[in-house]
């Protein structure tokens, strides 16, 4: 029973994402779907906003390549892949297919979304000191900040469920206390909705409905007012011991359909006060590490550089939805312009620091480095679009040269990369093992995508090349007049 409601809520949840995929389309049978890789990519994609590389076709070697990549990827976010092998992902095993979706549900979804509960309250690492007053108004954000630091020494569970049980509290007896028997009158999705959309829901005649009844009506009314995807069905909740990780699935939704509602402009500029001290302290933060790694060795620098990465990338994701408004230049108030300014400054910053220290790589890395980066920005780059096709014919012969005379390089350095000796003359780490792992997955990216870059060079080139012909053909469509004079100018053209 639980493998079969897991099975259908994930395969719900994953073809709510796929419908944002260019081009959507939906699943039907996950654990068949699955096997050939293109699922598992495409749906990383969309949750992460990066492209990553895959083999296109759909022979045995081609779908475990994908696999293998979607895998890689996941272990780049740090995730942990216990038991989860390539082999029972083609195979189908129903358990381990459901133990992976879970472990990108709860990353991507549950994670993701705990972390900006934060941003709903106050962020409790926050140095709050420079946007404190004496009003009633700054007590009680005081109050909420010292409340919310308990809430982020909990996993992303326990903050689901803190913030489930908050929706709930407002309407008296409806108690949350798990994800699983809690749920079962459906009592407390109703709740949660009414606190959402107040008005759609009367909670005193809900509860004298059944169960099942109320549950039909709670997915009913989340699918029509709320655009809340229907994951689960009455039974699937209505049962002793419903499937915990279901529910949260499904839970997550509510929370991330209260995100998305407007705010008022208080709670937005408070938000924005809370987030330019935290940038402030960020810039402190960075300006005393500099000069207090100034002296220090290229390994202990680094060391300092991840340990401050480490807690900034934390402490960001609460201030993201403020840092990322949607709202143009024109629509932003003073506090909000200058926010945008000092989060430039910081990553500014963050990026020149960054920039040094690949500078400062002993010998011979320095150089792959430099290497890499080029490349790089030469596949980052976007194809030139000349309206002068002689002129665009120059540029990308030009470019398949350059692009041509770095790739010749590649199989030399990378050899240097592994075969690099970490350590200097007193058996010390020259390098921390972190960058050289960065390193080594910057070449398989652009293994992966070397072929595709020439074959985009050699596409403009052509391109050009047939413009310009089209361009002579043209001008030359007319008359000639005698056979000599035509041969004389094709012999020219």
């Amino acid at each position: 029973q639980r493998e079969f409601t897991q099975k259908k809520t994930f395969t719900s949840w994953i073809n709510s994402i796929l419908a944002k995929h260019t081009p959507p389309y939906v699943i039907s049978d996950l654990y068949t779907d699955i096997q050939q890789g293109h699922l598992l990519l495409d749906l990383l994609e969309v949750l992460s906003g990066q492209h990553l590389p895959r083999e296109k076709g759909f022979n045995t070697f081609q779908c475990r390549s994908n696999i293998e990549n979607a895998l890689t990827f996941l272990k780049s976010r740090s995730l942990k892949l216990i038991n989860i092998h390539v082999a029972d992902i083609i195979e189908g095993k129903p358990s381990i297919v459901l133990g992976l979706i879970w472990t990108i549900i709860f990353h991507f979804h549950i994670e993701e979304l705990a972390r900006t509960l934060g941003c709903t309250y106050n962020q409790p690492s926050l140095d709050c000191s420079s946007a404190v007053d004496s009003s009633p108004k700054a007590s009680r954000s005081a109050k909420k900040s010292a409340k919310i630091k308990e809430r982020w020494k909990m996993s992303a569970t326990k903050a689901l469920l803190l913030w489930a049980k908050e929706q709930c509290s407002l309407h008296g007896s409806v108690n949350v206390t798990d994800f699983k028997s809690s749920w079962r009158s459906g009592l407390a999705f109703l709740a949660i909705i009414q606190t959402l959309r107040p008005g759609l829901v009367d909670l005193e005649k809900a509860k004298a409905r059944s169960n099942k009844e109320n549950l039909k009506e709670a997915f009913r009314i989340a699918e029509l007012e709320l655009s809340i995807p229907r994951l689960l069905e009455p039974e699937d909740v209505d049962i002793v011991n419903p499937d915990e990780k279901s529910i949260m699935t499904y839970v997550a939704q509510f929370l991330q359909y209260s995100k998305n509602l407007p705010e008022s402009e208080e709670d937005m500029q408070e938000k924005v006060r809370e987030a330019l001290g935290w940038l402030a302290a960020q810039e402190e933060k960075l300006a005393k590490l500099l000069i207090d790694t100034e002296n220090e060795t290229y390994y202990q620098k680094c060391k300092e550089m991840m340990s401050f990465m480490e807690t900034f990338n934390q402490e960001k994701n609460a201030f993201l939805p403020v840092l990322s408004s949607k709202r143009s230049e024109a629509e932003l108030s003073e506090g909000q312009k200058q926010m945008r300014e000092e989060w430039d400054k910081v990553v500014s910053q963050i990026n020149e620091w960054k920039a040094k220290l690949d500078q400062m790589l002993p010998s011979p890395l320095d150089g792959i480095e430099a290497w890499l980066q080029e490349v790089e920005r030469l596949q980052a780059e976007d194809l030139p679009d000349l309206q002068d096709p002689f002129k665009a014919m120059f540029v990308f012969r030009e470019k398949i040269v350059i692009f041509k005379g770095l790739m010749d390089c590649f199989d030399s350095h990378l050899d240097t990369l592994q075969s690099f000796k970490n350590e200097d003359e007193n058996n010390m780490p020259l390098v921390l093992p972190e960058k050289l792992e960065e390193m080594k997955r910057r070449f398989s990216n652009i293994r992966f995508t070397n072929s595709s870059t020439f074959l985009e060079y050699h596409y403009g080139l052509c391109s050009a090349i047939a413009n310009e012909v089209m361009l002579k053909l043209n001008i030359w469509d007319m008359k000639y007049g005698s056979k000599e004079s035509v041969e004389s100018l094709l012999k020219n053209w």
